[in-house]
Parts: structure tokens; C-alpha cells; sequence
């Protein structure tokens, strides 16, 4: 397929604006398949996996191709949930379009404004489909002025339906003036998109001034290409995929208005921080993006790859990353929902799948030529978690299966994170929310049979003192034989936060010899890590050993190990012992009608606002910081009270000290 003839689009937008829907009724159009499936039924082309036919809409993102007026049409469904946002947002590098669906009869939320300011973001040419004809004037017209104000008012409609709302009118291509249309004028919208595309040529402008004469979609090609990768248009169509009205229409649109692979914006590649420009040409270097990894239970990996430059054949040698040791292409794929057709070639402009590539993760650069082994994309801004789960294997002896699983369920999706917490030996799955999470643990026990019980990740709290003291230990054993003897004299001081330990010798005259003061640090060391009064590591604190005895015969290391540890915990326990928690800095981005709301909520829970900023209209940024401990169901709260309209991201500040009731809570549970 020649790539003047390849349009690569993504279909995104909040849930239940009939993404799926709408593409299965291209695929029919277009003659792709025989029967038009249905969501409710479970028989759509893009969800056919096991959790989108449950839960009624989009889980995966789904590619699927379809043929037009001699156009491959390259489309993505992605899924709208708010909780999966990063399932969509990881294939924009796949497409030169963004497509953002829009049902008139929802209020267009914060994952449609998400969508659509990260489009911007990747430099991706922009539309806006009006998914829904059968809805009164007067709503059709307050929707385009939300769209003018959430999205600027360089969206234009570039079609309109009609009166009755059974069919919609051209206003670019053929705009045909007598037809009554139910919202504005097919000639005033023909001539405000004219007006905004010749905005981008002067020479063009100044002929149309001049001569006045109309000019011919041949002449507004290059302008509205241009006008649409400096986001100076943003075209809107109408269509309903229920009654087929405007689909072919935008169809059309798609293949002869959308830009083609090298006509869109250039990927956002880098080489040691500097942009590199890729020519989408077959005869070059070849360069390659991984945008997605599934794992098939029969097939194993799959590696869905968008080829910028150059091309992949199977039985290709390329690299991946900075690694120097090539692979060899097996197989290459093109996939429609469940069902695959083998290629032997991927062009430039075009995209593939790679099956049993197990070196291959997303977001790899594949290449074939070292002269590209440090280039990569530029770093996607995935959402930050915001809901965590601690898992442990219901089965004993499955903790190395949980950590296999879990490394293939993160690999398939970007906005997982997986950890292990040292100190509280702890597996965490972080994610979006409760949704997110239960649809990762849904899959680990239907496709991988492993079952985990979970839990709230433990908080980790800290201890410190908040004064000097001071205490001395000895330590004497003598049971027959060779015995043990000890003694430690130290001081103990405060030291400001995020100093973490201080160990000072000031032993002298021999009074512990040198070799043994060593054991005296490492019983202290053993004390740090086992805590004082909450079973909590203890830290930024000075510990001075200045005096002891010892025994010619008995004082042997273990004798010093002890007596330092309980010397320690002594001065310890006289120097005002508190238990240190961990306080968040949190940023929100909340409608502002529910700023009140939201701020009243985290005072409640011993939050601090420290500052609000207007975002847009709509939406208004909080600043405030937060105990970790009144955030463990966060993301339930944030969106009972936001109705899922709001997010919010957090990093550790600091430590401060716990007030009396958490103390002595978190010591009662010790």
C-alpha cells in the first residue's frame, strides 16, 4: 500500500461515547466484515477479550484495518474509562491523528479534555466526531459552544445534519447550500472553515481576496494540512453509528482531509536530548516504535510496532535499543480483533506485529543500523497511581509465579507499577484506582490461575527522639567455662530531619578496645533497624559511646553487639521517643464547582490546602500536602465526591511527627 494511501487514526474519548460502536459500523461500510457486531452482544471486532465483553465497553486498545475508496484506514479503539487512560495514551505514537469521540447527550469530562491536551502534547493533528444525530437544535448548538470553549474555537464543523437529523450535509468537499441543516448554515460554515484554513497560506488568502472566486479542495489540501499540524483546525463531523447517517462522509474525510504518514507531524524522537527527524521512507535506515505488548496465551508476546522509517521484513536483522546483539524477524502480523493474518513486510507509515520477540518492551526503538542505537521517543507522561494494593500469593510456594505474572501484567500495561518494599518485604501493584486494579488481578487469576489475597500497603513510619540522653549497659555471662562480658556508656542527640545516623567514638584510654567498638555499632545498627517503642526503624539521631569496660578473657564481640544494642535502646526510651510519619505533597486537578468540597474533605482528614490555581474554566488545580496514613482510599473518596472527575498525583515531602492518637495506635499495633 503506497503510504499516500495509509491513514493511521485513534479513536479516544471518555466511555459510552460509542467508539466501538461507530468503528464497527466502518468496518461494515467498508465491507471489512459481514455482520454488524454489537456490544451488548459480546460480537464487536475490537472487544473480543473476555473483560470488555463483561464489562460493556473497552479494556484493551484494539487495532483494526479497513479499505476505502482505495485507502487502508489504520484505526485504534481505545478504551474511555478514566482508570485506563493510560492503555489510550500509550497509542499516540502509532498515528498521526487523534480522533476524540463525543456523544452530545454526556457532558464532555476531564478524560476527554485529558485526551485531547495530550494529543497537543504529541503534536498529534486533532478531529472531533459528534456521535449521535437524534438530539434537539438547541443541545446540538450549547455542544459545539462547550467544545469552542473546553477546546478553542478553531474546531469548525466541517459537515452539519441536516433538519430531520436522518442524514448530515457536506460543508467542505461539495457543500451543497439549499439543504436545511438543524444547527447554523452549510454556507456561513463553509465559509469559516475556508477563511481558518487560508489563514496558514498568505499567497493563498491574497488570491482568494483578489479573485473571490471559490477555491477547490485540490487548492485548500496542502493549507488544511498544514492548518491541522499546527492545530490551527481542528475539523468536526457529525455521523450516527446507529442509523449509518454521515458515515460515509466521514469516511471521506478520513481518507482524503486526515493526513497521511509523512504528512502528519514527525514522531517526537530524541538522541542524548537532541530532536532527531525521520524521513517516512521506505529506502532508509529503518526505525521503529513499540507502542503496546500483549501477551497471547498460545502465541506469547506480541509486540505491536508502528514503522516510521525504513521497513521490517520478516527475517530482518534488527536492533533493539542500544543493544549491540541484533535479533531476527520471525513472524509478522496484522491483527483485527482476535483474528491475524501473516505479512511478510511493513512498510514505513505502516504497523505490524511481532510474535515471540521476548527482548522486545514498550516503548522500544527498533532499528536497524547502530548509527540509531541511543535515539528513543520522547517520554510519555503517563498518569501518576493513585490506589495501591499489597498482593500476596493465596498459595504457598507461588511468590516467584506472583512476581512472573505480575512482570507480564505490568509489561502489558504502562500505567501499572509494581514494587517491593524492602523494608516490609511487600509486593504493591499501584494503579489508576480500584477499576484498574481489579481488571490486572481479574486477569491474573482467569488467564495466569493465580489467586492473591490483598491488602492496604503498610505505612512507613519512622522514630526518632526529641532530646539528649544518656545510658550505660552491661552485659555479663558466665555459665561454666569461657563467659561474656561487656559494658557501654554512650549519649544519644537529636539531629535535624533527613540527617539519618550519626555514630561518634570517643572511647579513650582503652576503655573499650578499638577493635571491639565496631560490635558496640553494629548492636546499635541492629537497634536502628528494629525500633525503640513502634517496632519502626529509628533515624536522625547521634549516638556518642564515650566510655565501657571490658574483660581481658570474656570480652568477646558478641558481649559488646549486646550490651551497645541495650544501651541504646535505654537512652532511647529517656530521650523522648515519637514515631515519625510520612507526609505527602499532593497536587489535584478538580472541577472547580467542587473545589469547597474537596479541600473540606482533606482539612477533615488533617490535610493543609497551600494553594489553588484556575486551570481553565472549568477545572482548578489544589495544592496541599497530607498524612499518607488518611489516604489509604483516597481515590474511592476523591471520586464519590467528584462523581470520577477528578485526579490527583502525590510524592513524599517530608516526616514529621505523628500526633499522640496515631503514636499510640501504630505502637498498640506493633
Amino acid at each position: 500500500m503506497p503510504i499516500n494511501k495509509i491513514r493511521n487514526i485513534a479513536f479516544v474519548g471518555q466511555t459510552g461515547t460509542g467508539k466501538t460502536t461507530l468503528i464497527e459500523k466502518l468496518l461494515h461500510t467498508c465491507q471489512a466484515t459481514r455482520t454488524l457486531g454489537k456490544v451488548e452482544k459480546g460480537d464487536t471486532i475490537t472487544d473480543f477479550d473476555a473483560q470488555s465483553i463483561q464489562y460493556q465497553h473497552s479494556i484493551e486498545a484494539t487495532p483494526v484495518t479497513m479499505r476505502y475508496d482505495k485507502h487502508r484506514l489504520n484505526i485504534i479503539d481505545t478504551p474511555g474509562q478514566n482508570e485506563l487512560l493510560g492503555r489510550a495514551l500509550s497509542v499516540f505514537p502509532a498515528v498521526e491523528t487523534s480522533a476524540l469521540i463525543i456523544d452530545p447527550q454526556q457532558p464532555i469530562t476531564q478524560t476527554s479534555q485529558r485526551l485531547f491536551a495530550f494529543a497537543q502534547e504529541q503534536k498529534k493533528c486533532q478531529m472531533i466526531i459528534i456521535n449521535k444525530l437524534d438530539v434537539s437544535a438547541s443541545k446540538l448548538s450549547q455542544l459545539l459552544d462547550e467544545i469552542s470553549d473546553k477546546f478553542g474555537d478553531y474546531c469548525l464543523p466541517i459537515n452539519l445534519p441536516t433538519s430531520d437529523g436522518k442524514a448530515v450535509v457536506d460543508c467542505f468537499f461539495e457543500p451543497n447550500m439549499g439543504v436545511e441543516t438543524l444547527i447554523n448554515d452549510v454556507e456561513a460554515a463553509h465559509e469559516t472553515l475556508i477563511d481558518q484554513v487560508i489563514e496558514v497560506d498568505e499567497e493563498l488568502m491574497e488570491l482568494y481576496l483578489e479573485q473571490g472566486s471559490e477555491l477547490t479542495p485540490q487548492q485548500l489540501h496542502d493549507p488544511f494540512e498544514e492548518a491541522l499540524r499546527t492545530g490551527h483546525i481542528i475539523p468536526i463531523c457529525f455521523v450516527s453509528a446507529e442509523t449509518g447517517a454521515g458515515v460515509d462522509l466521514l469516511l471521506k474525510t478520513l481518507s482524503e482531509i486526515m493526513p497521511m504518514p509523512n504528512e502528519g507531524n514527525p514522531p517526537l524522537l530524541e538522541k542524548n536530548g537532541n530532536k532527531v527527524k525521520v524521513n517516512c521512507e521506505t529506502l532508509e535506515h529503518t526505525v521503529a516504535h513499540v507502542y503496546k505488548i500483549s501477551v497471547d496465551p498460545y502465541m506469547g508476546k506480541l509486540a505491536y510496532v508502528r514503522v516510521f522509517q525504513g521497513e521490517i521484513n520478516a527475517g530482518s536483522q534488527l536492533y533493539v535499543g542500544e543493544s549491540n546483539k541484533a535479533f531476527k524477524v520471525g513472524h509478522l502480523y496484522q491483527l483485527q480483533g482476535k483474528d491475524r493474518t501473516e505479512i511478510h513486510q511493513a512498510l514505513a507509515g505502516d504497523s505490524c506485529v511481532l510474535a515471540k520477540v521476548d527482548e522486545l518492551e514498550f516503548d522500544s526503538i527498533l532499528h536497524d543500523s547502530h548509527d540509531e542505537d541511543d535515539v528513543e521517543l520522547k517520554t510519555l507522561n503517563f498518569p501518576q497511581p493513585m490506589y495501591s494494593l499489597c498482593l500476596k500469593p493465596i498459595k504457598r510456594g507461588d511468590e516467584q509465579k506472583l512476581s512472573d505474572v505480575l512482570n507480564k501484567i505490568a509489561s502489558e500495561d504502562p500505567s501499572l507499577r509494581i514494587e517491593h518494599r524492602a523494608r516490609t518485604n511487600e509486593t504493591i501493584i499501584c494503579g489508576q484506582g480500584e477499576f484498574h486494579l481489579k481488571v490486572a488481578l481479574e486477569k491474573m487469576q482467569s488467564v495466569y490461575k493465580l489467586e492473591v489475597e490483598t491488602s492496604q500497603p503498610s505505612v512507613e513510619y519512622y522514630e526518632t527522639i526529641t532530646k539528649p540522653a544518656e545510658a550505660q549497659y552491661r552485659h555479663k555471662k558466665q555459665s561454666g567455662g569461657a563467659g561474656q562480658f561487656g559494658e557501654v556508656h554512650l549519649k544519644v542527640a537529636p539531629l535535624e530531619r533527613g540527617s539519618g545516623f550519626k555514630f561518634i567514638n570517643k572511647v579513650v584510654g582503652g576503655a573499650i578496645p578499638t577493635a571491639l567498638v565496631p560490635a558496640v555499632e553494629k548492636g546499635i545498627k541492629q537497634a536502628l533497624e528494629e525500633g525503640a517503642i513502634s517496632g519502626n526503624p529509628i533515624k536522625d539521631i547521634e549516638v556518642t559511646v564515650f566510655d565501657g569496660k571490658y574483660h581481658s578473657v570474656d570480652s568477646k564481640e558478641i558481649a559488646f553487639v549486646i550490651a551497645g544494642k541495650k544501651a541504646f535502646l535505654t537512652a532511647v526510651q529517656e530521650a523522648g521517643p515519637i514515631v515519625l510519619e510520612p507526609i505527602v505533597q499532593m497536587e489535584l486537578a478538580i472541577p472547580t464547582q467542587y473545589v469547597g468540597d474537596v479541600s473540606g474533605d482533606l482539612s477533615g482528614n488533617r490535610g493543609l490546602i497551600e494553594g489553588t490555581e484556575q486551570i481553565d474554566a472549568n477545572y482548578t488545580l489544589l495544592q496541599a500536602k497530607s498524612p499518607i496514613n488518611e489516604l489509604q482510599d483516597y481515590a474511592r473518596r476523591l471520586r464519590s465526591i467528584t462523581g470520577g472527575e477528578g485526579s490527583f498525583s502525590m510524592s513524599l515531602s517530608h516526616y514529621e511527627p505523628a500526633p499522640p492518637s496515631v503514636q499510640n495506635q501504630v505502637c498498640a499495633e506493633a
